[in-house]
This record gives C-alpha cells, structure tokens and sequence, in this order.
C-alpha cells in the first residue's frame, strides 16, 4: 500500500503543478475566468485513481525486474534505474485522471445528476455561481453551458499532460505507440457514451432478445476499455511493451473493467449515499439500461416487467418508490446474477493475468488491484 499511496500523491502533485502552469494563461485573458481554474481543482482533487495506478503498473509489467520483487519490501520510484521513463508514466497517469475528470463532468450534465462524490457537480456549481450573482437569464442553463465548456478544457489539458509526457520519453516508437492508444481510447469511450444514451431511449424498439448484448456493449465501449484496458495499454506501451505484453494485458484489462462497470451497475442502484456520494438509486431515477436492469427484465413477469419499465427513468421518484424497484429487481434474480457474472469475469482476468509475459511484482500488485476495484463499496 506504500508505494499505491505514493504514486496517489505524484499524480496529484503532478496534476496540481500543470493546473497551477495553467492559470496565469486562464487568468490572465480575464478574471472572470478564475471559477474555471477553481471548480477544476475541485474536480481533480482525491478519487481512488484506479486509471493511474493500471497505467502505472502496466508500465511496471515491463519496467520492474523480477528482482525487485524478491526482498518482500516497497521499492521507492527514485532507487529505480528507470525513473526518469517512470516521471513520464507519472505524466501520462495524470493525463488520464484528467481526462477522466473530463468525462464526469459530461456525463453529470448528460445524466442531470447533481452531485458528484457527495458534492455538487459541475453544472450546478456554475448555476450557484449565476444565482448567487444575480445575473441575467436562467441558472441552469448557464450551468449547463458552462460546464460543458469546463469539460472540453479539461479533455483539451489532457491531451497536453500526455504530450508533455511523450515528449520525453526516448523510445519514441513507444511513445508514438501511446499516443496511439490514448486517442483510441478517447474514441470508444465517447463511442460507448453515445451508446448508453442511445440504450436509454432506443431499448423499446430493439428485439428482447437483444437488450443483455447491447448492454453488455456498452459496457465494454463506455466503461470497460478506458478505466482498466487503455491506461493499463498505455503504462506498457511507453514502457516499450512488445506486442506479446501488450496482448496479454488487453486479455487481462477487459473482463476485468467488465468486471469493474458491473460492480458499478449495482452501486448505482444500491448503493450508500453516504460512502458513493451519489443518491442511493441515482441509475433508477436516471433510466440506464444496464446490465442489471436488462437482467431484472428476464426475471420478472409481465406485470412487473411493465412496473419496472413505467417507472425507470422518473427523476420523480421517491425514496419508497426507489426502495420497491430495489426490492423488484432484487426479486428477479439480477442481482445474483450480476455477481456471478463479476466472479466470471474476475476468474477470466486472472487466467490471463497468471500466463501474462510480465514481471512477477506487476502480477501481484495487478491480483491486488483486482480485488480492489471489484469489491469496493463505492
């Protein structure tokens, strides 16, 4: 856990000093420009960083020697022959935090969800902004535009941490190779997020039989790739991975991002406010067609079947309404379903992850990670 914690405060002190480099150029143009420099602080401070630490330790799979891992003791990054390859690994996890930042505050515009990590999210910062200055027009849609616009900057500052990143790396197949699987990364998942909005809505003219698959593809698109799969890719790939390694974490990194999107599928709908920061059922009241729900609906007879679908999506309803369509889906088998479906996925991983041509300390510290991110309360 020593050195997990370490790399948290690299990337966050690494993600402090480009914001701190990006200010005076925000600010300067005006100084009604500073809420922009301000909210995205609050939006890049804390989170568990699981992007950086799979970006981190794919780098690790081909950087550590197997040697480091014999003493049984945390190894510090400035001992590492590599640690001028590992201050640009720090770069690139950092970018992926912030593009991840990016993200969020898209999809809580998309989603109309008003909080963030039990905070309000970004949208309706900047409507308190505007109804606390008493400006023209309506606060929300301020908000809302403003917040987009928060968003595009921060997509934009990711890009330019990665290439600060790439720019000093001396492979620079390698770092062309990254780069490559960074904008890859950046496709599908604004791909999956078409996809899972298109679900909310389409899923009444799609054939039954074909709900699960789609969910299931939205899954591997909007989550699955970009939270586990890509940063672990990336990690290997400035570390000079050849296409046997990279191969090998691809198998890894998908079933288990699966694995994860689906652990979050359930915290969406049952999971605690107080440790999500998120309203217990926020997915039911936001109408996602998830796994879970897809799931639910082959469980559940026709009259219930027609409950779910009536009320799903009703930003209306209220916390007994919430709790009988917990109930309804808990009493169609989803659930346990879904949590054989994690356990298939984690078995998968760590199939792959056992045969993968990596270092021994990667692969343990990866076996950690995995049962982090598939058992975790938020």
């Amino acid at each position: 856990m020593h050195e997990s914690k370490r790399l948290v405060d690299l990337v966050q002190s690494r993600i402090d000093e480009f914001i701190m480099s990006r200010d005076p150029i925000v600010t300067l143009i005006s100084p009604d420009l500073t809420p922009l420099i301000d909210f995205s602080r609050q939006f890049l401070s804390g989170g568990k960083r699981f992007r950086a630490q799979f970006c981190y330790w794919g780098a690790q799979s081909i950087l550590r020697p197997d040697s480091a891992a014999e003493t049984g003791s945390e190894t510090d990054f400035s001992s590492l022959p590599e640690a001028a390859q590992l201050d640009d690994v720090v770069s690139a996890a950092s970018a992926l935090e912030i593009f991840h930042a990016a993200a969020l505050v898209h999809d809580d515009i998309i989603d109309n969800s008003d909080t963030r990590r039990g905070a309000p999210s970004a949208h309706k910062l900047f409507e308190s902004l505007h109804a606390r200055a008493g400006w023209a027009g309506d606060p929300t849609t301020f908000g809302r535009a403003s917040a987009i616009l928060l968003g595009d900057l921060l997509l934009g500052w990711s890009d330019e941490l990665l290439d600060e990143g790439l720019y000093g790396v001396a492979d620079r197949a390698a770092a062309r190779r990254a780069r490559l699987e960074f904008n890859h990364m950046r496709t599908e998942v604004t791909a999956g997020q078409y996809l899972d909005i298109l679900e909310e809505r389409a899923w009444l003219a799609q054939p039954e039989a074909e709900l699960l698959d789609r969910a299931l593809r939205v899954i591997v698109f909007k989550s699955a790739k970009y939270s586990i799969q890509a940063p672990l890719v990336i990690g290997a790939a400035l570390a000079g991975a050849s296409p046997a390694q990279l191969a090998a974490l691809r198998a890894f990194g998908l079933p288990l991002g699966m694995a994860y999107q689906l652990r979050d599928d359930l915290l969406g709908v049952f999971g605690d406010a107080a440790v999500t920061g998120k309203p217990s059922g926020d997915d039911l009241t936001e109408g996602k067609r998830t796994v879970l729900i897809a799931l639910a609906r082959d469980g559940l007879d026709d009259v219930s079947r027609a409950s779910l679908d009536a009320q799903l999506g009703n930003p209306a309803l209220d916390q007994a309404q919430i709790q009988a369509l917990q109930h309804l889906i808990t009493a169609s088998g989803a659930v346990d379903r879904v949590e054989r479906l994690i356990e298939s996925q984690v078995a998968e991983a760590l199939v792959a992850l056992e045969t993968a041509p990596i270092s021994a300390v990667a692969r343990q510290k990866l076996r950690d990670l995995t049962e982090r991110v598939t058992r975790r309360a938020s």
